[in-house]
């Protein structure tokens, strides 16, 4: 009997690896997919609308918003070094332009590969390049079971045409060739070396989900749809008799404009018409109905997604509707599935950062949850804190009141503000304000600012200055002259990322009193130091409880490192024109003054004041932490 058609229903989805006699590199396929087996994830990729939703939305939730450094303050050359390496990673791209093309290879292939150029001299990585998965394939391993060398090639299925050239594997020992590749993923058993993606498990739901799609665009397209056999009893036709009728019955009832129309057949007997038999399926609409949801469920548990909202899918069981369900399904997803594919992108950027000397603590900023509108720092930027909190279900802080009692429940923390926080009078008006860098601890700001205001004055006046006179630091109100105020206000640098919306209750204590107006003088911040306004801490590595200072000690300088380890916080210097400035300095230079006293700053022949003064304890060396924690 002739086999008129053969109809394969088995396929292949696992990929098999082997060497070729006569080829220098490893193939990687399948049975149908003769070493193209990336190809053949792609085909899926392209193929399955379901399976296309979760790459697409994994992929840009692992290259996130952007990529940031967190750790500027180990040294400071190599924080300005890796900043312009995130900007320009190659002369075409950023940094994260390169991972979000990683993150989707990564998560498509399970793999992903790098090209790595050295500088002329071989000292430092000078761009870096992704190269499509897809184009590599690796050289046999050599003597120690290393794979040395790589091959790209730009169509695997056509390697007469587009010949694969080798290109030597990244290796930091071996400089030798400017050009390297890096290729890398996740572990895959019985892999030694190439890497498969986590979903493997559903490729075959994907093959089918492009079948039933394939089969319904065929229903469409075929106005038969294969479902009608067609049997002529009249004699049996040559082999291109046969052909002919095939083509005319094609052509003439096929095709969606044709569906509905009728055969029209003609016979001398009535006994030798064509016979058309309908192939019914029973219930075809209920079996596909549940395919689809089978299918469906089964690429979601191989791609570990719990909740189809999350990829964009409608779920018609009403899973992920609920929001408190959508975000605990959100938050599974990011630590057990994306923060693996985050991290081992991470390992690869700090081995090629510390090549360059820049080997600074980088982080993905995650994309927005998706219940949240606006990013935390939009939200930083309209609303109170107390409002944020209440936002995300957390109890307002309260307010800092400054008790004017003297009873013992105050802390000493307490104390100092009420017997040293001063409200500046509303009629002062400010007329500069920043950052305390470079100022001796014994430089007396105001009394040099005042002392050369007078001199300035006098000489206008009477031709001849004033010497100045000397006095306690800040005691300007003992003179006869008061020109200017300096205060110093504790502040928040809003620059950096709280991740944890907790402040340790010095600082919010100190911050609620700078919101209600209370400014310090130098002297009565190191004052400050003396005493114990910041109480202890536990150590996860001491397994103890231990102040913020030295060896562990409750008393540190305040006016350096403020609230202590991880503290976001900095002292603010301000200055003030008085009643009396604003009649007797009207023709004087506010900015002259203020430079000159600037100057003599820098030229106080004492001992430098820290410029850790001015900086947040979290951009410090250790994160301002002055015991190991």
């Amino acid at each position: 009997m002739e086999n008129i058609l053969s109809i394969n229903l088995e396929s292949s989805t696992s990929p098999i690896i082997q060497e070729v006699r006569g080829r220098d590199y490893i193939e990687y396929g399948t049975d149908d997919w003769k070493n193209l087996y990336p190809q053949f994830l792609i085909d899926l990729y392209y193929n399955s609308s379901t399976h296309a939703a979760i790459i697409n939305q994994t992929a840009e939730m692992i290259a996130g918003e952007d990529l940031i450094c967190t750790d500027e303050d180990t040294n400071f050359d190599a924080y300005v070094k890796l900043k312009k390496f995130l900007r320009h990673a190659n002369s075409k791209e950023s940094l994260h332009q390169v991972i979000k093309k990683v993150a989707f290879d990564f998560k498509l292939q399970g793999a992903y590969a790098l090209n790595i150029i050295w500088n002329r001299e071989r000292t430092e990585i000078a761009e870096v390049y992704h190269v499509p998965v897809e184009r590599v394939r690796a050289a046999r391993p050599n003597e120690l079971g290393k794979v040395d060398t790589y091959f790209v090639s730009a169509d695997w299925s056509n390697v007469r045409g587009n010949k694969p050239y080798p290109i030597p594997a990244f290796n930091v020992n071996d400089r030798t060739s400017p050009s390297q590749l890096l290729y890398t993923g996740s572990y895959s058993p019985n892999m030694d070396v190439y890497h498969t993606p986590d979903y493997l498990a559903a490729n075959n739901w994907c093959l089918v989900d492009q079948r039933v799609a394939e089969f319904h665009l065929n229903n469409i397209q075929n106005g038969f749809s294969g479902s009608y056999f067609i049997s002529f009893a009249n004699g049996v036709p040559t082999q291109e008799e046969r052909f002919q009728i095939e083509q005319s019955l094609t052509e003439k009832f096929t095709g969606a404009s044709n569906s509905g129309k009728f055969v029209l057949t003609f016979s001398d007997d009535k006994t030798r018409t064509p016979e058309i038999t309908p192939i019914a399926v029973s219930n075809a609409d209920k079996q596909y109905l549940a395919l689809q949801e089978l299918l469906v469920q089964n690429i979601l548990t191989g791609h570990r997604v719990t909740s189809p909202m999350l990829m964009g899918i409608k779920n018609e069981s009403g899973l992920g509707s609920n929001v408190d369900e959508l975000n605990a399904a959100s938050n599974f997803y990011l630590n057990t599935v994306i923060r693996s594919f985050q991290l081992h992108i991470l390992d690869t950027l700090q081995t090629i950062f510390s090549v360059n000397d820049m080997d600074l603590e980088v982080e993905f900023v995650q994309l927005k949850p998706i219940t949240v509108e606006f990013t935390s720092e939009d939200l930083k930027g309209v609303m109170t804190e107390d409002e944020i909190r209440e936002e995300v279900g957390l109890k307002p802080l309260a307010d800092v009141e400054v008790r004017e009692d003297f009873s013992s429940e105050k802390t000493e923390l307490d104390k100092f503000i009420e017997e040293y926080g001063e409200d500046m009078p509303e009629d002062y008006e400010l007329i500069e304000e920043e950052q305390v860098e470079d100022e001796d601890l014994d430089f007396n700001f105001e009394e040099v600012l005042n002392d050369r205001a007078e001199e300035k004055i006098e000489l206008a006046s009477t031709g001849s200055p004033k010497p100045s006179r000397k006095s306690e630091q800040d005691g300007i109100s003992k003179k006869t002259y008061d020109y200017f105020r300096v205060r110093y206000v504790y502040e928040e640098d809003n620059f950096l990322v709280n991740k944890t919306g907790q402040k340790r209750p010095f600082c919010r204590q100190m911050m609620g009193a700078s919101k209600a107006g209370k400014m310090y003088r130098k002297e009565d911040i190191q004052r400050m130091s003396n005493m114990v306004v910041n109480d202890w801490y536990y150590s996860e590595r001491q397994k103890r409880k231990i102040g913020w200072g030295p060896k562990g000690v409750l008393k540190y300088d305040i006016l350096k490192y403020k609230g202590g380890g991880n503290c976001q916080h900095f002292w603010l210097r301000k200055i003030y024109k008085t009643t009396i400035g604003e009649s007797k300095t009207t023709k004087i230079e506010d900015a002259d003054l203020i430079g000159y006293t600037k100057a003599k700053s820098e030229g106080f022949t004492a001992k430098k004041n820290s410029p850790l003064v001015a900086k947040p304890p979290k951009r410090m060396k250790n994160k301002g932490f002055l015991t190991p924690r």
